[in-house]
């Protein structure tokens, strides 16, 4: 598998050949080019060093990677802040809890065991810019390497900052703590053998819920494909059932995703844990703006009444968006381009439809364990059974597919094509590929490139599933009948 370079970081399977793959060679070069682009990113006053949080997953790869890491990163001359296992919000969060001028993350996410990544980010615990993630890949092409001599060599200290993180969740004043310890919960937890076991359990302890968890040892071996897709959960869903339990947990290996399961074992569907923690939020401010007779501005200040999603998120964020008088916005694909528009709307609330929650009020990073604590107060706040709360929310269908092209060249002239035949038929966004909303039949489609792959996805949505699967043919055929 071919190492993949992108503006948030690089990955790939661990070993083979340099620059095909994810071995010691490429892990230097990059680091080193991480450390010089930081140098010219934030300069240093009166030659202080630099110093880095590095955290990493629960991978069998890990502990390698992470001395690879951290002996560049000194070689740099650049001070080391080691926090062990740790999730990616929890080593977004010691980025500024250290006061620190960077961060590299060590996971692969939802990759498959074999796989591993770095990814980057800046003095606020956020992920590069795109321009600064162009220049750590140009400068570790460039091959211009000089390392510091023994006297500026960085140092290696230690901080595992699991429970300050723990002990931020709580204290945001959305989650209802005490809402949540009177409900008596009883949850299944699936952290797949990686750091969700080490930081859920104790967080949901401390919410006074009683957790029984499955894949619970730290090993890297995932028990099953780690992407927390209904495919994917079925050992917690049967547990789920036979344990007569409220709810389903799954996060990925670095605990940024989160997925819930149903009471009867049915998936909650990833797309509606951004909804329904909108839909909690914007409730409770409309709520109080009602209550204390203030405008629903006032309740959610410092934060506009604004959510923020992808283009290829549900349109139920929308809908339960407005529906409390709020405003949607939707991003370019790629976290960073979500938080980048959730600071330039001062969004309330935003992330992923796969299930990765952005709370700023908690930090500007998708964050699981930020996303149970919300929406166990919602669920304790609604008294209701998963399933009721399911089909209370928006009801929508996404299908994916692909088109799978000989030449990548092409692609461009497609999306051009399409933007053309349906620019009288729907309303266009083409901010990330080509985007039509049929707004009336409150439907849309989404075709994109891959970053990787001579490869169009096609995303669509609409009311019922044999509704999406029309509209998702109607633009395959278009785009066959062109490149026939």
């Amino acid at each position: 598998m071919p190492l993949i370079k992108s503006i948030s970081g690089i990955r790939g399977t661990i070993g083979g050949v340099p620059g095909e793959s994810l071995t010691p060679v490429d892990i230097v070069k990059f680091v080193y080019a991480y450390c010089a682009c930081m140098r010219e990113r934030k300069p240093q006053a009166n030659g202080e060093k630099y110093k880095v949080v590095v955290g990493k997953d629960g991978r069998i790869s890990g502990a390698m990677v992470e001395d690879l890491v951290t002996g560049t990163l000194v070689s740099c001359g650049v001070d080391v802040v080691k926090c062990g296992y740790a999730s990616t919000p929890t080593t977004e969060m010691a980025v500024v809890l250290s006061k620190a001028d960077g961060g590299i993350i060590i996971t692969a996410s939802h990759n498959p065991r074999q796989w591993n990544a770095l990814k980057l980010l800046n003095e606020k615990g956020e992920f590069l810019t795109a321009a600064e993630g162009q220049a750590v890949l140009d400068c570790a092409e460039s091959g211009n390497f000089d390392f510091a001599g023994v006297d500026e060599l960085g140092h290696v200290t230690e901080h595992d900052f699991t429970d300050e993180h723990i002990e931020s969740v709580l204290a945001l004043r959305d989650v209802d703590c005490e809402a949540i310890r009177n409900a008596g919960f009883t949850v299944v937890l699936d952290p797949v053998n990686s750091v969700g076991a080490i930081i859920m359990p104790r967080l949901l302890e401390r919410l006074g819920v009683n957790c029984i968890t499955i894949n619970q040892e730290v090993s890297g071996d995932f028990a099953h494909n780690p992407e927390p897709l209904p495919s994917n959960l079925v050992e917690l869903s049967n547990t789920v059932v036979d344990y007569h339990a409220d709810l389903g947990i799954s996060v990925d290996p670095d605990v940024d995703r989160l997925a819930f399961i149903c009471e009867d074992g049915s998936p909650f569907i990833e797309e509606n844990t951004l909804v329904s923690i909108a839909d909690y939020l914007l409730s409770r401010a409309s709520s109080i703006a009602s209550t204390e007779n203030v405008t629903l501005e006032e309740a959610t200040a410092p934060y506009a009444p604004v959510t923020v999603s992808n283009l290829s998120s549900s349109r139920a964020l929308r809908d339960v968006t407005e529906k409390w008088g709020g405003t949607y916005y939707a991003a370019a694909v790629g976290e960073v381009n979500v938080t980048t528009m959730i600071h330039s709307k001062n969004a309330l609330f935003g992330g992923e439809g796969n299930g990765g929650v952005i709370f700023p009020r908690a930090h500007c990073g998708r964050d699981a364990m930020v996303g149970v604590g919300l929406f166990l107060s919602y669920l304790a706040a609604r008294g209701a059974k998963m399933t009721e709360i399911k089909a209370s929310l928006p009801q929508y269908t996404i299908v994916k597919n692909r088109i799978d092209l000989s030449d990548s060249s092409v692609i461009d002239f497609i999306l051009s094509e399409v933007k053309k035949e349906y620019a009288s038929k729907g309303r266009i966004t083409d901010i990330d590929g080509v985007k039509i909303d049929f707004d009336e039949e409150r439907k849309w489609v989404h075709l994109r490139k891959s970053n990787t792959e001579p490869i169009i996805r096609i995303y669509a949505e609409a009311p019922t599933e044999d509704a999406a699967q029309e509209l998702s043919n109607e633009l395959l055929g278009f785009v066959h009948r062109l490149i026939r």
